[in-house]
């Protein structure tokens, strides 16, 4: 496709894209961030409590035996505990939001391409990522799938976290290493998980982690809303239109490249693209 101009994500990750070679080719790439917002968020907060609370394990034990000995399900009050955002984009600020204004949770936040000072506007302290592990009661992955990212969470971040910590990813699979997640729970290193993405989407049934009653699953369901659907495709549709008129396109995964896009867009349409 030599007079191809513009590579459209279905959604906000863009890990399904080779960013390097459309950059190379001179191909702008733009995604659907945001749009997905409050769907995540909202999903990734829905984990903590059920975690928190125990509800999946008293879920499967009330239909397993009976009576059910509600003192061997004790949880944990969310309020005042500290978590950890790993991304504070879209999802993760709007995530520190929410537990900042519902529960009072500090919120620690590793993102090393916001300043401290932009953490902070978005209602977080920057910390390294060791920091991150160690002070959290709960870890919420919120970053894209990328080179950097990729199995950033291993055995040795794994055994930084707290015992009495979750982990939480509504992000992509392939970030957290989940064999050494499987380890870390079967230990009783980690109280718990609560994972909506995987390797590989969706997870055999004998996968391990499905083994565990304190990890909580969903079929990266999170932002699979009739809301966030519909934001996706406006945002898309919107997207390519301003693109085609030669109009600002907000939402740019390789800003780089801009200077031969125009160069492309020009020589096929006659007129500069407007940045």
């Amino acid at each position: 496709m030599p007079d191809l101009l513009l590579a459209s994500t279905n959604g906000v990750g863009y890990d399904t894209v080779d960013v390097a070679a459309c950059t190379e080719a001179g191909i702008l790439v733009v995604n659907q961030a945001g749009g997905n917002r409050e769907a995540v968020a909202e999903h990734a907060l829905g984990m903590l409590l059920a975690l928190s609370k125990r509800i999946p394990e008293t879920n499967l034990a009330m239909r397993r035996e009976h009576p059910v000995n509600r003192v061997a399900f004790i949880g944990h009050d969310v309020f005042g505990k500290i978590i950890g955002i790993i991304g504070l984009g879209n999802v993760g600020s709007r995530i520190a939001e929410l537990c900042r204004g519902l529960f009072a949770m500090p919120v620690v936040a590793y993102d090393p391409y916001l300043t401290a000072a932009e953490c902070e506007k978005r209602g977080a302290e920057k910390v390294g990522l060791d920091d991150l592990l160690r002070r959290s009661d709960y870890v919420s992955i919120n970053c894209p799938l990328t080179a950097e990212t990729r199995g950033m969470i291993a055995a040795p971040q794994f055994a930084l976290m707290r015992r009495d910590a979750f982990l939480i990813s509504t992000a992509r699979g392939h970030i957290h290493d989940e064999a050494a997640l499987a380890d870390a729970l079967r230990d009783k290193r980690l109280a718990g998980a609560g994972l909506d993405v995987w390797a590989t989407e969706p997870p055999r049934l004998d996968h391990p982690l499905l083994a565990f009653d304190n990890v909580l699953v969903s079929p990266h369901t999170a932002g699979v809303t009739k809301e966030t659907r519909f934001n996706m495709g406006k945002i898309a549709a919107e997207q390519v239109l301003a693109a085609i008129d030669g109009k600002p396109v907000a939402r740019k995964v390789n800003p780089q490249v801009w200077p031969a896009y125009v160069l492309r867009f020009t020589r096929q349409f006659g007129f500069a693209p407007q940045e």
